[in-house]
């Protein structure tokens, strides 16, 4: 992992975050993905921060494991199209960018130390990224988990490569083609989640897997998790998958798809 050098990121307290916030204490870290009123929808200066953080915690020993939860009811909408297409919001975020293209599954992947996801509100399109990198995902057991990105013209590519992850092919390309929604039930029996609890029980389950974690050799974890990468490795993967995103995006069907869900209606579909 070398997006940011260990000089930098010695100074994370002093700096200004603005789509999340975390807070560490002993072993544990937590990230919240903290832009409710967007839905924590993923801009670009997310990517920013998060690969800022997640840098100090690859450098930072005592860490041992992450927590990634959201504020807000939802937990992340997916991509912000906004600033796809041109729009982005402006911030006051002090993150500086990286010299190094980054990619959003190759930073949660890179810090090589557990990510438990704590899920309280749903998750679309490009918020199963999350999901697919961590290595446990606690999931309150009302949601549901759709992938909807079809029905506006858009195929969720790196969705897609990064679910090969945790659930088997022929379930991902029926769910990223029919566009439909899981039950946590269903969820965890495909792979996508690890645990579907009662949201009260949430916090008391995640707690028992840091635990445990905790319990158990740090460089033992750390170089498993590296191996781990490794064997699945999918870099090339996501650079073509980013780059197949791009050229969808840039689509007819896509515009279509987005423009016809702002104004409520059925799209037209190029023939």
């Amino acid at each position: 992992m070398n997006y940011y050098s260990k000089d930098q990121t010695n100074k994370v307290n002093n700096e200004n975050f603005e789509f999340i916030k975390f807070n560490q204490q002993n072993y544990l870290i937590t990230i919240t993905l903290n832009r409710p009123q967007k839905r924590n929808a993923i801009h670009p200066q997310t990517i920013n921060e998060l690969a800022f953080l997640l840098q100090y915690i690859y450098y930072e020993k005592k860490i041992r494991v992450i927590v990634l939860e959201s504020s807000g009811s939802v937990f992340c909408s997916g991509l912000d199209l906004d600033a796809i297409y041109g729009k982005a919001e402006a911030h006051n975020s002090s993150i500086p960018n990286s010299k190094k293209k980054i990619l959003l599954g190759q930073i949660l992947t890179e810090v090589h130390k557990p990510i438990i996801s704590k899920v309280e509100g749903n998750v679309y399109a490009g918020g199963y990224i999350y999901l697919a990198c961590s290595t446990y995902v606690i999931a309150s057991d009302h949601l549901e988990f759709s992938l909807p990105e079809v029905k506006r013209g858009i195929f969720p590519m790196q969705v897609m490569g990064l679910l090969m992850r945790v659930m088997t092919p022929r379930n991902i390309i029926d769910w990223c083609i029919r566009g439909y929604s899981l039950s946590a039930k269903k969820a965890k029996k495909r792979g996508l989640i690890s645990k579907a609890v009662p949201l009260k029980k949430i916090d008391e389950e995640v707690e028992l897997l840091y635990k445990n974690i905790i319990e158990n050799s740090p460089q033992a974890i750390s170089l498993g998790l590296e191996a781990f990468e490794k064997l699945i490795d999918q870099e090339k993967n996501q650079k073509y998958l980013a780059q197949m995103l791009d050229k969808v995006l840039e689509s007819d069907d896509a515009k279509e798809g987005i423009t016809s869900f702002k104004e409520k209606r059925k799209p037209n579909w190029t023939k």
